[in-house]
């Protein structure tokens, strides 16, 4: 039971980091569209499409948002450096580190979704119609897609996921380590 348990812990950690990463190029592209069709609308600091301020106002939002997804990839990073991926038997580190992935997932997962959605409703705000015009007239990009907006669904999910499956696999460890204690206690009996 061991052999599938450690194999099923590795596959999970390296599932995590690869969940990470691609929180981390989602910080990295939610801005793509909104670059492409709104930043051509301002200015001298000012927009001349009406709603188009959203394309500034997530500025600190994605730049906070990417610094988290580095975050992530750090916490995913001490899984490894406490040999969670490895070790037969848990220590303090472990269940620290465990503990620690599985709140960094659900506040960033928390702060992002109720980041996205608010700038997404701001996003719906912009007045298309000129937007269409504008980008007719300087040939720019031209969306209504909320895409980027809605992967952030996936993408926290998959976080969320990995972290309850993290924290599945802590107690089924708890589980085998319980159960082997007592056999080395059954066996430690019989010879004496």
């Amino acid at each position: 039971m061991y052999k599938k348990q450690m194999k099923l812990q590795r596959l999970l950690c390296l599932a995590l980091l690869i969940v990470c990463a691609l929180v981390f190029v989602y910080s990295l592209g939610i801005m793509t569209d909104l670059y492409d069709s709104l930043y051509g609308t301002f200015r001298r600091g000012k927009a001349t499409v009406a709603g188009a301020e959203v394309y500034m106002d997530m500025q600190g939002f994605n730049r906070s948002f990417l610094h988290a997804a580095i975050g992530m990839i750090l916490l995913c990073v001490v899984l490894y450096l406490t040999n969670t991926h490895s070790r037969r038997k848990y220590y303090f580190g472990n269940y620290f580190s465990v503990g620690l992935f599985a709140a960094g997932s659900l506040l960033v997962s928390i702060w992002g979704h109720l980041q996205i959605e608010a700038y997404k409703a701001q996003f719906l705000g912009i007045n298309f119609d000129e937007l269409r015009d504008f980008a007719t007239k300087r040939k720019t990009l031209y969306t209504e897609s909320t895409f980027w907006f809605d992967i952030h669904y996936l993408v926290f999910g998959l976080l969320l996921i990995g972290a309850v499956l993290l924290i599945l696999n802590v107690v089924w460890k708890r589980k085998l380590m319980k159960e082997e204690q007592q056999l080395i206690q059954q066996g430690g009996g019989a010879a004496a």
